[in-house]
């Protein structure tokens, strides 16, 4: 019993400083992970999708803000930027297959984004959501500081595009494989890239796990298709928008 209190007083201690978010995610993910690997890395076990599960429940039962929790958390936001430069260093290693491959790599990103940003925008508008939502939703493919900036340029939410980035991001991971399976996809370029630019950091996560080639694919995807959009969006929006409000 007196185990109980003592827990209670820890969590006051952190509660009041920025080790909060820090410490709660890295808890969180590190048990995410041994759940990940006694999974024996099915996709269905995603620590990401686990983790967040983790830290909303546990947010939610004590009652913490999340403005309390994000105090400690942006160090690991600050992060997301230098880990997504250091995807320079496997993309530098694949040069040579990245040069052969760039007309058909370039057509899959047009393709791909564009898919991403039209079918969402489609959906969204016929039913019926506001153009706030669809400004937080137009960007979900990219990764999280390209999508949330471009969603506040926009008049977007970008907490909801946060969400919504995170969502599709798992679920490329969970889906990808059995469908590129399906699809006879078996070069590890090409499921690279489509996991990248379907489902960013945390599809390109996924690809890492199954070869450095793959993982430098999905990286290169995940680049260009955050720059594709930043570049896009803003001006296809409206047009698309309006468009779809003629029809």
């Amino acid at each position: 019993m007196t185990s109980i209190p003592k827990i209670g007083a820890i969590w006051v201690y952190l509660e009041a400083t920025p080790l909060l978010g820090l410490t709660l995610t890295l808890l969180a993910y590190l048990f995410a992970m041994t759940v990940y690997a006694k999974a024996r890395y099915n996709p269905l076990a995603n620590p990401v999708l686990i983790t967040v599960a983790l830290v909303v429940a546990l947010l939610e039962v004590t009652h913490t803000p999340y403005a309390t929790y994000f105090q400690g958390a942006q160090f690991i936001h600050f992060l997301l930027g230098p880990a997504t430069v250091a995807l320079a260093v496997p993309l530098y290693r694949q040069w040579s297959n990245l040069k052969q491959a760039a007309w058909p790599l370039l057509a899959g990103l047009v393709a791909g984004s564009l898919t991403a940003i039209v079918s969402a925008v489609a959906i969204a508008k016929l039913l019926g959501a506001s153009t706030q939502t669809i400004a937080s939703l137009a960007p979900k493919s990219a990764t999280t500081p390209i999508a949330m900036a471009v969603a506040s340029e926009l008049g977007g939410l970008p907490s909801l595009t946060a969400v919504l980035v995170i969502s599709t991001g798992v679920l490329g991971a969970v889906t990808a494989r059995p469908i590129l399976n399906l699809l006879r996809v078996t070069e590890a370029e090409v499921r690279g890239f489509a996991l990248g630019v379907a489902s960013h950091g945390i599809g390109t996560a996924r690809a890492f796990q199954v070869s450095e080639q793959m993982g430098a694919f999905a990286g290169l995807g995940m680049g260009l298709n955050g720059v594709f959009t930043a570049i896009v969006v803003p001006i296809l929006l409206p047009f698309l928008t309006r468009w779809l409000q003629a029809h």
